[in-house]
């Protein structure tokens, strides 16, 4: 039984989970948000929060920390650069999940992972036509 197990196993090896929660931390701090499964973005999130309150001590020991946590020095750089200015003033909750829809070839929920301080892809008002 999987009482009290929170983390999903993707079927990989831990390091390749390891790894795989790495590089989709990294690349949401990067661009800002990606696209991927639901279980991913919900697993990616908890890591990505709580890469965000280690960097809003801005210590050099938080930023060691997440440096071996990320193993992306730009992924590193942008996290205390940009991400955790922008989120200031939060006290959690710094990432929005979008739903998008099922993926074709098997039916797999897909959704968006985006910083919550940039508007949803949703939200984005409408350009309005030219007058003729």
């Amino acid at each position: 039984m999987r009482h009290k197990r929170l983390a999903k196993k993707f079927g990989r090896s831990p390091e390749h989970r390891a790894q795989l929660m790495r590089m989709l931390c990294a690349a949401l701090i990067i661009h800002g948000r990606i696209e991927t499964t639901l279980k991913k973005a919900k697993q990616a999130r908890k890591d990505a929060e709580k890469l965000v309150t280690l960097a809003r001590k801005g210590t050099l020991a938080a930023r060691r920390l997440a440096a071996a946590r990320l193993r992306s020095p730009e992924a590193v750089k942008a996290l205390f650069d940009t991400v955790v200015p922008a989120l200031n003033g939060r006290n959690g909750g710094y990432t929005r999940i979008t739903k998008l829809g099922f993926r074709r070839g098997d039916a797999t929920e897909m959704c968006v992972l985006e910083w919550v301080d940039k508007a949803p892809a949703a939200e984005a008002p409408a350009e309005t036509p030219a007058a003729e």
